[in-house]
């Protein structure tokens, strides 16, 4: 991040130096035109064509005008090359739109940098006794001297790079890197097209700017569309290794962190939303900002409301590239500093299940090619998101009762085999174990029906639910009978648990809607318990589950039930 006054010195350097460079340019070097003023445009043309295209190679963007300087400079003279080579600058930065705000500091400080380089490697070619213009004469002097002149303007571009990203910047990437090897040889093989360049033109005239400019720009065309298509080869490529890495995923959270985190590392995401359809409404179930997960506290959305009513709507993805753009279809839902938005529909079996809605603070963010993969990966999404919800379903009918909905047996003997290996490795101080069942249940059944026994025992698992809460698990053991798994809980405080959760069940009759006899009946029931603690009780699961049961049968069904009884060895 550049401070503020550096950037108001960057603009004061310019103002002081460039104008009045160019005016002693100017007036030492004069124009070396002699009435080619078409000409001249001709070359401020393919000045300009050049610049609008740099070559990408690997993600780096190659700005291949010197050779072009070269010519204009060995034709025209001195100042006619610096004037272009500001133009260059302009066009270039242009082309990449990153004149945003906050950036425009960087307009001057590039038109200072090339105005340096072109005035100093000029500068120095003049004070060697090179010459342009039309009378420069083709001899081994003019192309040694030439050669100087064109190694000399690439070094300085370097150095003053180099200071730009480490006084400036305060970059700490290598200077000799990967990006300095490839622009190097690159400047190699096309700064003798320059020398071409301007031979050719002193035997052709502009016919030579249509045999050298033509393929050079031909090239770069060939060059950009090759790096496009073998972008979009890596998006696919990368497309589907999401794809196989969301399937991969059992849980809905997983699978929805996973798809936000990879689309945040393959595209500038500083917003992202994901909406899930249910009925006629989009219900926000997933809000990115930042990089920050947000509640998702935003008002359901009808199909006619905002850019996702709009995707939803026509089944189609959207692309806004600047926020005037989109401003109007807004209802508000996305941040006032957005600028491009990304808007995709979540198609499941020709169904629509949710939008997805991804935005960011740079004005032409993203690309059409980018709008197809995303469209693609939602299909993965969709895809995942169905198999964890069937995988999360089973699951949960696998690990639960069917009846009252609490874990069943089976679970339940899983997570006491956990908690013991977390107390075996000291993660937990102690475990405590409550064992309860329903004195006499056998009479309610044959009493009221099994129906009206369900009813009770389903809200039986409401009331322990309630009274445990977040400090235990509440399992049904079997039949009648249920077990609270406590971690980290004494055996004083398991039973003063277990003894609040006999009152709750003896002192509050138990409502049935229908009975044998009548409806919205009043059924009083009571219930025996048992608490053991490990490691204080039991050295082992096994041992704790038979020491809470003989707490439960021995201590309280035996002594008269409807009573809480703690296992003891004596």
């Amino acid at each position: 991040m550049v401070k503020p006054l550096t950037k108001q010195a960057i603009f004061l350097v310019w103002f002081l130096l460039v104008p009045a460079g160019l005016w002693f340019t100017y007036h030492t070097y004069p124009l070396e035109i002699n009435g080619h003023w078409i000409d001249l445009l001709a070359f401020l043309l393919l000045t300009s064509v050049v610049a609008s295209m740099p070559i990408v190679i690997n993600e780096m963007y190659i700005f291949l005008i010197q050779w072009v300087a070269l010519a204009t400079f060995l034709r025209f003279g001195l100042f006619v090359e610096i004037i272009f080579a500001q133009i260059a600058v302009v066009v270039l930065l242009l082309k990449l739109r990153i004149l945003r705000r906050g950036e425009f500091f960087r307009l001057p400080l590039n038109l200072i940098m090339f105005f340096f380089v072109s005035f100093l490697s000029g500068g120095l070619y003049y004070l060697l006794g090179g010459d342009t213009g039309e009378k420069l004469q083709i001899n081994a002097d003019f192309l040694l001297l030439a050669v100087l002149y064109a190694v000399l303007s690439y070094t300085l571009n370097q150095v003053i790079l180099a200071f730009n990203l480490y006084v400036i910047y305060k970059s700490k990437d290598p200077f000799f890197g990967k990006e300095l090897f490839v622009e190097t040889i690159t400047t190699l093989i096309t700064f003798p097209i320059g020398f071409i360049l301007y031979i050719l033109y002193n035997n052709l005239g502009l016919l030579a700017l249509l045999f050298v400019g033509v393929p050079f720009v031909s090239l770069s065309m060939i060059f950009n569309l090759y790096y496009s298509s073998e972008k979009i080869n890596e998006y696919l490529q990368k497309a589907a290794e999401i794809g196989h890495q969301m399937a991969e995923r059992l849980y809905i959270d997983d699978v929805v962190n996973l798809f936000i985190q990879k689309l945040s590392e393959m595209l500038p995401v500083d917003y992202a939303y994901i909406l899930e359809a249910s009925g006629d409404e989009l219900k926000l179930i997933r809000r990115i900002e930042s990089g920050n997960a947000l509640p998702n506290d935003q008002q359901t959305m009808s199909i006619h409301e905002g850019i996702s009513g709009m995707v939803w709507e026509s089944r189609k993805a959207f692309l806004f590239k600047t926020k005037k753009d989109w401003i109007e279809y807004s209802n508000g839902y996305i941040p006032k500093d957005a600028e491009s938005i990304l808007g995709v529909p979540i198609i499941r079996s020709k169904k629509l299940i949710g939008v997805l809605l991804l935005a960011s603070r740079r004005k032409r963010a993203y690309e059409k090619s980018q709008l197809m993969i995303i469209d693609i990966l939602c299909s993965h999404f969709a895809v995942a998101i169905e198999n964890a919800r069937h995988y999360e379903q089973t699951k949960r009918q696998s690990e639960r009762c069917a009846l009252t909905s609490l874990y069943n047996y089976r679970y339940f003997e899983n997570m006491l085999t956990e908690e013991f290996e977390k107390l075996t490795r000291f993660e937990r101080k102690m475990l405590s174990l409550i064992i309860l069942d329903i004195d006499h249940f056998k009479n309610v059944n044959d009493t009221y029906g099994h129906q009206s026994g369900n009813e009770i025992l389903c809200e039986l698992a409401n009331r322990l639910n309630k009274l445990v809460g977040g400090r235990g698990t509440v399992a049904r053991y079997g039949g009648e009978e249920f077990v609270v798994l406590l971690p980290d809980v004494s055996k004083e405080d398991a039973y003063q648990m277990a003894e609040l959760i006999r009152q709750s069940i003896a002192n509050w009759p138990f409502i049935i809607s229908q009975s044998l006899d009548q409806k919205h009946q009043q059924v009083r029931i009571t219930a025996s318990i048992g608490v053991a603690t490990a490691p204080e009780d039991a050295e082992d699961a096994l041992a704790l589950i038979r020491h809470a049961d003989r707490a439960l049968y021995v201590g309280a069904k035996r002594a008269g039930r409807n009573r809480v009884a703690e296992y003891s060895s004596c």
